[in-house]
């Protein structure tokens, strides 16, 4: 039995494989990265492998994951193994796989898709990329109904927000009880936020993937907001919470405007945002006003 370390230099010393000549519908397709696999799902053309499914109905949630498709581990130690073994026509991959491109080149064609790029157009990217999979998969039909029903959903939670006008928000992840990552710039809930006509309250800055890391009294401010967090939250995140002199001073936690969503994918495509949208927008549509 060759090791993994033996494996994967074997893989090194072949030649890349020729590009199949099947016709794109049906294609055994691998995904290693969540926003691919997504995207593929909600174009009806459903991965024969993923990166970390383990994971996926924890931080992906929606849709769930079906059954079958096999589990290719964590990114940085993907089974190049049980890759090959699945004889995939199509690899998809991403700019945080690329480093694993050299190896997996050689068990079948590689096709890396962008789903991140800085800019100034909301959900840029995650069109182009059901674009492009449509047309790789042959499920372009299924691409644009997918894009104009996100158009005519975006519009009509934008009419939602209109109507019940809600005060800015600002969106976190809590890392522990003292540090949150929150959430601006170019990232995908930023675009969500834009798209949909809801005002990010957090004016700091963030990095190239649209979140800065910072303290809690970071948020402070007399700024009529609501924080939202989203799951999950660490377990002992919210009895030391309560604990905390610091935390209960802050305006928005003495006006009780602090809300918890359930976990969305931040470097998601368009299945990604669609989700945000909803939960975001069906959460303060149950707020009293």
């Amino acid at each position: 039995m060759l090791d993994r370390r033996q494996f994967v230099a074997g893989l090194a010393m072949l030649p890349c494989l020729p590009r199949p000549a099947a016709a794109s519908t049906g294609l055994r397709v691998a995904a290693l990265d969540w926003a691919l696999a997504e995207t593929m799902m909600a174009l009806g053309h459903t991965p024969i492998a993923i990166v970390a499914a383990s994971d996926w109905n924890r931080f992906v949630v929606e849709p769930r994951l079906p059954s079958g498709i096999a589990d290719l581990g964590l990114q940085p130690e993907i089974n190049f193994e049980l890759l090959a073994s699945l004889k995939p026509d199509l690899i998809l991959t991403s700019p945080f796989v690329q480093d694993l491109e050299p190896v997996v080149q050689r068990i079948a064609e590689t096709l890396r898709l962008s789903i991140f790029e800085k800019g100034t157009v909301p959900l840029a990217r995650p069109r182009a990329l059901a674009r492009v999979l449509g047309e790789r998969l042959g499920h372009a039909e299924a691409a644009r109904s997918l894009l104009v029903t996100a158009e005519h959903t975006f519009d009509m939670y934008r009419e939602r927000i209109t109507a019940i006008a809600p005060p800015p928000v600002v969106l976190v992840n809590f890392i522990d009880a003292r540090h949150v990552r929150v959430y601006g710039g170019a990232g995908l809930y930023q675009n969500v936020l834009d798209r949909i006509g809801l005002v990010n309250a957090w004016a700091g800055t963030t990095n190239y993937w649209g979140y800065s890391t910072v303290g809690i009294e970071t948020l402070a401010t007399d700024r009529d907001l609501r924080l939202i967090a989203f799951e999950p939250i660490p377990a002992d995140t919210r009895p030391t919470l309560q604990r905390s002199p610091l935390w209960s001073r802050l305006p928005f936690v003495r006006a009780g405007h602090v809300s918890v969503l359930p976990s969305v994918l931040m470097f998601g495509a368009m299945p990604s945002a669609l989700r945000f949208a909803r939960l975001l927008v069906e959460h303060l549509e149950r707020l009293p006003r």
